[in-house]
């Protein structure tokens, strides 16, 4: 999941804030993309400080990291980074809410959010931001072992939007491992992975995009590794691009919707 941040982030747009949200403490972050060379800040639990102390708003900004300096400005992607363990995560629970406005007033400057949810339901998870986002995506990939897993969580996800009136902020982001199977028969017949159109009846939730499964390309996300040839025109990094397209569309029509509503009548 956190790979697929990372490469939505890095193909957004415009400029965009990584928000590294997964309470259990693991940064794949800075171990992985950065490869432990970056000197990591406080990050979420300075934050968590300076929402005590009241100076929340100032705080934001000195606790974020460049992730691409060769970036043009207008695609400038950002980090923030979270947790170094996960015994600090209780600690984050009355930081949320703050935090959430304060994400959400980015807007304002021309700047998107992506937030790295991770597992759902641990201890000091980021319930609120999920419940305060534009677009909340359920990342699963699209072979049966995942698809049980995501079931339950596809269920609770529904009915906390439903009952905001918000199932159009709900939807499913699929990690295509079609592109695993063997193009020769097997000894052993094999069961492929799900349609996105079988997934989204399953889950009874939209799905928005799907990635390519390149375990190569995606390395260089998920490990710094070197990046191979034909990078920018893999199938991968063109799955990130679309998927980043399609997610834009999708709020530009839900803002859409919701204008009548704020605006009120001519």
């Amino acid at each position: 999941m956190t790979t697929t941040a990372l490469g939505l982030t890095l193909n957004w747009h415009r400029p965009v804030l990584l928000v590294e949200a997964a309470p259990d403490g693991a940064s794949a972050v800075f171990a992985g993309y950065f490869r432990g060379t970056q000197e990591p800040t406080g990050g979420l639990i300075n934050l968590a400080l300076a929402q005590r102390d009241g100076t929340l708003h100032e705080a934001l900004p000195r606790e974020t990291l460049i992730l691409d300096p060769e970036a043009p400005a207008e695609k400038s992607a950002w980090f923030l980074p979270g947790i170094r363990s996960h015994e600090q995560a209780p600690s984050l629970l009355p930081l949320w809410e703050p935090l959430a406005e304060q994400l959400r007033a980015l807007d304002r400057n021309g700047q998107d959010v992506i937030v790295d949810a991770g597992r759902l339901g641990l201890v000091g998870w980021p319930q609120p931001l999920i419940a305060a986002s534009d677009l909340t995506v359920l990342v699963t990939r699209n072979s049966l072992p995942a698809l049980a897993g995501a079931r339950s969580w596809a269920k609770a996800l529904r009915d906390q939007f439903a009952t905001v009136g918000g199932l159009s902020r709900l939807g499913a982001l699929l990690v295509d491992e079609d592109g695993r199977w063997p193009t020769v028969p097997a000894v052993v017949p094999r069961v492929r992975p799900y349609t996105a159109r079988q997934i989204a009846k399953a889950l009874q939730v939209p799905v928005v995009a799907s990635v390519d499964w390149d375990p190569e390309v995606a390395e260089v996300y998920s490990h710094g590794a070197r990046k191979p040839r034909k990078f920018e025109s893999s199938g991968l990094l063109r799955s990130y691009r679309a998927g980043a397209a399609s997610i834009h569309s999708i709020l530009a029509a839900n803002q859409a919707a919701l204008a009548p509503t704020i605006g009120g009548r001519a």
